[in-house]
């Protein structure tokens, strides 16, 4: 069974871990060094007040991280309103995918920023077959010039 949980500051060794797995599994996808320096970074963030409107959830199996997503509510004078959010990230371990998990945690995630007061949730598709077969099976969403508009 997989649950899904916030991330909060006493899960970056758990987040950590999860992400140094991806980078193993797809060395060619993850760029972005998850050393000490990237740890400090989380770390500051849970301080950071330009992180208030940033929801971040982490799906877990049996006690260890599988999947994250983070999205963030937008705050634009455009509209003068911060109803609209963006979807940063989404992975799940390659172990996982094709068993809800990404589902689960998009779904919490629509329901967590809805619960915040935005009512869309815009993605920019990646170009792996993957993530396309998976954004293309999102409920009550239509693609849109290589992004994603769900409403929540």
């Amino acid at each position: 069974m997989v649950s899904v949980e916030l991330f909060t500051r006493d899960k970056i060794d758990a987040v950590l871990e999860f992400e140094a797995k991806l980078r193993r599994q797809e060395p060619d996808t993850f760029f972005m060094d998850a050393g000490e320096s990237y740890r400090t970074l989380l770390e500051r963030s849970f301080d950071d007040g330009r992180f208030v409107n940033s929801v971040s959830l982490l799906a877990y199996r049996a006690g260890r991280v599988v999947g994250r997503i983070d999205g963030v509510i937008l705050a634009a004078r455009s509209d003068a309103a911060c109803t609209c959010a963006y979807l940063d990230w989404i992975c799940v371990l390659k172990e996982e995918r094709h068993r809800q998990v990404a589902q689960l945690l998009l779904r919490e995630l629509r329901r967590e920023l809805k619960e915040r007061g935005a009512d869309t949730l815009i993605a920019i598709m990646a170009h792996n077959p993957d993530s396309l077969r998976f954004y293309r099976s999102v409920e009550n969403a239509t693609i849109h010039d290589e992004a994603v508009w769900m409403d929540l």
